[in-house]
């Protein structure tokens, strides 16, 4: 055998001298690569986190000013009402003397006449003060709308500086203009959403109109400025490309002081301004750009470090040779490895009897880390026997691990610590390999990960509003809780809970008054189950119960009977009183279903039959329920073809001079043409389309086809009279047919006076402002208005008054009492009196003989309608008449 070369060690021991200064240098550039990378990362992770915040901070400032701008909208209108009912001079004075407005935040309430002087003020003025040149006064005295606006205080109102100026227009009884109510709001009531402290150094918050020049802002310090008062928000910030948004903002054309900003705006919903939510760029990086000084820091000192122990290695393999400085690196680099770490890591040795087998484990090295998790040093702990730190099952069930390591190689888990145990932590990942005969055991504190695991399963299964478990938790319930049914034997059922006129309150009273509603529902329902009932929130105001077990359906009945009675009682909601109520659907199992999704689906059917029957009630499944939703839906499926197909026509019936019978003008009356099913009368599929929402483009189709056959009748030389067409509220309260029908006139060239629009009395059940605003540009196009089946309704004859009606046409069930009773006739000369008094014409509906012809030409109503006259006509057949114009025969005439 051949003796080595002399030469050999000296070339290892060089090669090696060279090589551990390499692997230094690739050791400091991954690190030096991944801390980089990392402080990258953190960076954007900080940027990312602060554009989240704008946004957040952005949609929440925004619900705060609406909330704030609304109760403000609110206190000006009841202020309105208050001057315009009482016009007392002394008002505002009176309501400061009992206590309001004596909030600072008020700095100016006043009445200003239409010459522009001060009637009433919270504020002594001199009686020379005059705001009629006030761009706000000019603005309300030149335009009708009684609608909120925000603005800047004009120079006049010298103590106004530094307020949001908010404004309404005054009426008189005649609807003229009568002068303006004017509120100016300190700007740092609108400010004072959040402390400056919590949106950190450099932070901006900002109040922008967008009809007007208003810019309120509070920098960091708290300092509130007004527009023109050294202003730091960027001078486009008035002008924004969509509703909501986030954007850096740095550099020439950015924030005033130069500093880089993340903001955030977002639209209000209801008014004309922008919230806008500004963090300094400085500070969100600030703790990023102290994780990379520090990382850069500990760098520096790791890579000096590395090139002392390259050039010790490199010293050490020219002394000692290339095995020797293997193992020093090896052990140095275990423990650097283990000490630098998290992770606890051991070295267990097993301890065996005389027979050879293993009772017990001896831990016989360890890092620090590991030391910790036990309370005390790797010192102390070396040497220590398993036994001695876990007791009872904890040490059975850890040395049953160590056990199938030794026997397989690997082994690892996942497990909750028990309160016995030394370890301090909760939650640990145990991973054991074996290595010779010995283990190697790594344990990782996994406790803040478990807790967030837990949290999540938590979130995922429960409603935030309510508290009560949701849709998730209740599907993946309901299967076992099925089974357990069916394996004991007994029946289960299950409640579909839907709150009746909760939209309503919702709608009304804004979305916290419904928040609440839905939170003391959910405690209302759970006070009236057993504690093994089951509930959850289902959607919306939708929730489920699941009944389990039960002996009858009378059992069920008396519970459904306990719920519907518990929510017949009103609920108070700080000082008002809500009155909601509740349908309840019940399908038992397994009668009415073998699974969850029939039985809800089930549950569903029944509530909406109970509901169709008259809400605040209950109703067990039955399968004809399910026929007829199906027939509903095989019908709504066939309305959303016809409105595809336009299969809708348009028929007209005549209405004629009381006295002699000329034809003034006709009702436009919605028919279906299906091609299979033939002519379907309106009143099987326009209740469908009402509650369904459909009414909304079959209006439109109705529009469109009366404007085009009016259009046909001119263009064949006939002389039309007006066509009126029924508008529904859903159509009405949304708003837009204004537009509609200007569009429609406009296409088809159409004079405004041939076309009449009636609207039913529910229609003017809303937002007064808005429907007077509505029924005002449908004025002004020349088009009349009717108020259509008068009597059936709600409205007053204020609400008549202020809505300024051209014809009333009266329900044909008042029609049909006259003859019949004295109280008929004179109800009836009532309402034609009072039409006639508000300078309204009366419409008579449904007349259908002599005798009632001849009591309403006494009654001096000026137009009749009804199968007397004719019935409803295609269009083809109004032609003649048109041309005919005069309609009573000799009998009828007067």
């Amino acid at each position: 055998m051949s003796k080595p070369s002399a030469h050999t060690a000296p070339r290892t021991h060089r090669f090696l001298a060279l090589l551990w200064p390499a692997l230094a240098l690739l050791a400091c550039a991954a690190l030096w690569t991944a801390t980089i990378l990392h402080a990258g990362a953190e960076r954007r992770r900080a940027e990312e986190q602060a554009f989240k915040e704008a946004d957040a901070y952005a949609e929440a400032y925004e619900q705060y000013v609406t909330r704030s701008v609304a109760q403000v909208d609110q206190i000006t209108m009841q202020l309105k009402h208050s001057w315009e009912h009482a016009r007392d001079r002394n008002l505002i004075e009176n309501m400061r003397r009992d206590g309001m407005f004596t909030d600072a935040a008020f700095v100016n309430v006043s009445v200003v006449g239409p010459d522009g002087t001060i009637r009433s003020s919270s504020r002594i003025h001199g009686r020379t003060l005059n705001l009629a040149h006030a761009a706000f006064f000019v603005q309300h005295r030149d335009n009708i709308s009684t609608a909120l606006r925000i603005g800047v205080p004009p120079p006049e109102l010298d103590e106004a500086h530094g307020t949001i100026l908010f404004t309404r227009r005054l009426d008189t009884a005649d609807d003229e203009f009568d002068g303006v109510l004017l509120m100016a709001v300190d700007a740092a009531y609108f400010t004072s959403f959040v402390s400056s402290p919590t949106l950190g150094p450099g932070s901006l918050l900002a109040l922008v109109g967008t009809e007007n020049n208003l810019r309120v802002e509070q920098d960091a310090r708290g300092v509130v400025r007004t527009q023109g008062a050294a202003a730091l928000l960027p001078a486009n910030a008035d002008r924004w490309p969509v509703a909501r948004g986030v954007q850096l903002v740095t550099g020439p054309g950015g924030f005033a002081d130069g500093e880089a900003r993340v903001l955030g705006w977002r639209r209000s919903s209801a008014y004309p301004l922008v919230t806008l939510v500004a963090l300094s760029h400085t500070a969100v990086l600030e703790a990023a750009d102290a994780y990379w000084t520090d990382s850069r820091n500990h760098m520096l000192l790791a890579t000096a470090a590395l090139v002392l122990v390259a050039l010790g290695a490199s010293l050490l393999s020219l002394r000692a040779g290339a095995r020797a400085g293997e193992r020093a690196e090896i052990q140095r680099a275990y423990r650097t490895a283990t000490e630098s770490g998290n992770d606890g890591f051991y070295m267990v040795a097993p301890v065996r009897d005389r027979k050879g087998q293993t009772v017990d484990f001896r831990i016989v090295d360890c890092n620090e880390r590991g030391a910790s998790f036990y309370g005390t040093t790797r010192a102390e702990l070396v040497g220590s026997l398993i036994s001695e730190l876990h007791q009872g099952v904890s040490f059975d069930d850890l040395a049953t691990n160590y056990r199938t390591a030794l026997a397989v190689g690997f082994h690892q888990e996942d497990r909750r610590m028990p309160d016995t145990n030394r370890l301090n932590i909760r939650w640990g990942h145990r991973r054991i390999v074996r290595v010779g005969d010995v283990l190697a055991v790594t344990l990782q504190d996994i406790s803040e990960r478990k807790e967030h695991e837990s949290q999540l399963a938590r979130l995922a299964n429960e409603d935030s509003l309510t508290g009560l478990p949701n849709r998730h938790w209740f599907l993946n319930f309901v299967p076992a809780a099925l089974a357990r049914a069916e394996d004991g034997g007994h029946g289960a059922a299950l409640l579909f809970i839907d709150l009746d006129e909760f939209k309503q309150v919702n709608d009304t009273h804004g979305h916290a008054i419904g928040d609440r509603l839905l939170q003391l529902a959910a405690e209302r329902l759970l006070s009236q189950l057993r504690p093994g009932d089951s509930v959850a929130r289902f959607g919306g105001d939708e929730f489920v119960v699941l009944l389990s077990p039960f002996d009858s359906d009378q059992q069920v009945a008396v519970v459904a009977t306990r719920i519907v009675d518990a929510f017949s009682k009103p609920f108070a909601i700080a000082d008002d009183q809500h009155m909601i109520g509740a349908s309840v659907g019940i399908a038992v199992y397994p009668r009415d279903g073998l699974d969850a999704a029939t039985l809800i689906r089930h549950g569903d059917i029944a509530m909406y039959a109970g509901k169709a029957e008259g809400k605040g009630q209950y109703r067990f499944f039955d399968h004809a329920q399910s026929n007829i939703l199906k027939t509903r839906t095989q019908l709504r499926q066939r309305l959303l073809e016809a409105i595809d197909k336009r299969q809708f026509v348009l028929h007209y019936q005549p209405r004629v001079d009381t006295r002699t019978g000329e034809l003034l003008s006709m009702e436009a009356l919605l028919r279906w043409e299906h091609p299979q099913l033939g002519m379907i009368r309106p009143d099987e599929f326009i209740p469908l389309a009402e509650s369904s929402g459909l009414i909304v483009p079959i209006g439109a189709i109705v529009i469109d086809a009366a404007c085009a056959q009016l259009a046909a009748w001119r263009a064949q030389g006939a002389v039309p009279v007006p066509v009126s067409i029924n508008v529904s509220p859903k159509q009405f309260l949304r708003g837009g047919v204004q537009r509609e029908l200007a569009d429609a006139l406009a296409r088809y060239h159409v004079p405004a006076g041939l076309l009449e629009v009636e609207i039913t009395e529910s229609a003017m059940m809303g937002d007064q402002a808005e429907i007077l605003a509505e029924l005002a540009a449908i004025r002004a196009l020349g088009v009349k208005l009717h108020v259509d089946d008068f009597g059936t309704g709600y409205s007053s004859l204020s609400q008549l008054q202020r809505m300024k009606m051209d014809v009333l046409k009266v329900d044909r069930s008042f029609t049909a009492e006259l003859g019949r009773s004295k109280e008929g006739t004179v109800f009836f000369q009532a309402i034609v009196s009072m039409a006639h008094a508000l300078g309204m014409e009366v419409v008579a509906e449904g007349v259908e003989n002599e005798a009632q012809l001849t009591i309403l030409r006494a009654l001096n109503c000026n137009e009749v309608q009804g199968y007397l006259v004719a019935r409803p006509l295609p269009a083809a057949s109004i032609a003649p008449l048109l041309a005919q114009r005069y309609l009573f025969d000799d009998a009828l005439a007067a």
